[in-house]
């Protein structure tokens, strides 16, 4: 089984610089690698780039699903490393107990920080000023004016604050918010305010004009947004997803979309990709982007510095960072 690591230990670090590294791009990309490294390209290709069996440091394609990015773990027996550079780990959590005892599994964080709180923002006012039906209304060369809600002075509950929920804050404070509510698993104090448990999300989010989730899918984030959830949002606010579409129970989504309650702008959807004739796609107060908060310009450069970092670190002995799990 795979279990995280004791609070306040970090796993034994792996052989320094033993076996084959395999990249998802190409190694001569990022500079500043340590010498000696056997580096191999794999970015989810039919064919193998060397035998799996020598490979030590294993760093995932990116956005290219789990079923890629798990397919040559089996015959890496001796692996030490698993890197994906994505901030969720689910699409290889799964695989994790049949990986060689003491192998560590170690994700991407802050490397999507920026990107996916630009698109959080984006999506939120949309949301708020309907920018999906003034679109619309242009391709029907149709002028329609409204009045809508404003970021400034809202309120909006970030839940799941992490790197990420950070960075969607930072985003939001020069829009004049009224008030930001932080909701993490574990509550805690944080430079701009405290943060809550998710346990009083029901208290939370009748305040709430904005919603935006931003937690890692786990067994207890699964359909975390669920009818009673939803239920309990303001009448007229959005929900903004930029965490993994199974975090929200769709056909409670709809319900409360086609029922004109709530407002809804989605990165992230269950079934995902969503497909042709959904009724996501024409929901009232639906937007719905296709997964796209990673992968910017912004990407390229941190996964690199990411990688430089981590297989410094593997050559040298020292701990890896970002590990949030370890085979037994």
């Amino acid at each position: 089984m795979a279990s995280p690591p004791h609070p306040g230990t970090r796993p034994a670090p792996p052989r320094p610089g033993a076996g084959d590294v395999w990249l998802p791009i190409p190694p001569e990309s990022v500079e500043g690698l340590p010498d000696g490294l056997a580096c191999h390209f794999w970015d989810g290709q039919r064919d193998f780039p060397a035998d799996p069996a020598r490979c030590a440091f294993y760093v995932t394609p990116y956005m290219r699903g789990a079923e890629v990015a798990v397919r040559p773990l089996r015959q890496m027996t001796q692996l030490r490393v698993v890197q994906t550079l994505t901030a969720g780990v689910d699409h290889v959590l799964p695989a994790l107990p049949d990986l060689p005892s003491g192998t560590v599994l170690c994700n991407a964080r802050g490397v999507h920080d920026a990107s996916t709180a630009e698109l959080a923002l984006a999506l939120t006012l949309a949301s708020l000023r309907h920018l999906p039906e003034f679109v619309r209304a242009q391709e029907e060369e149709s002028w329609r004016p409204g009045v809508h809600r404003a970021l400034a002075d809202s309120t909006v509950l970030i839940v799941g604050y992490g790197s990420i929920g950070a960075a969607i804050e930072e985003r939001l404070l020069p829009f004049e918010v009224g008030s930001v509510l932080r909701v993490a698993r574990t509550p805690r104090s944080a430079p701009r305010g405290p943060v809550r448990s998710t346990a009083e999300l029901p208290e939370l989010l009748p305040l709430a004009d904005v919603v935006i989730l931003s937690v890692p899918l786990t067994e207890e984030t699964t359909r975390l947004v669920d009818a009673a959830f939803l239920g309990r949002m303001r009448d007229g606010s959005s929900l903004v997803n930029v965490a993994r579409g199974a975090v929200v129970d769709t056909g409670a989504l709809l319900r409360e979309l086609e029922s004109g309650r709530l407002r809804a702008a989605l990165d992230v959807t269950d079934p995902e990709p969503l497909p042709p004739g959904h009724p996501l796609w024409r929901a009232p107060g639906a937007l719905v982007t296709p997964h796209v908060g990673g992968p910017t310009t912004a990407f390229p450069p941190r996964a690199r510095r990411l990688l430089r970092s981590q297989l410094n670190r593997w050559v040298t002995g020292e701990p890896l960072e970002h590990t949030v799990a370890v085979a037994d």
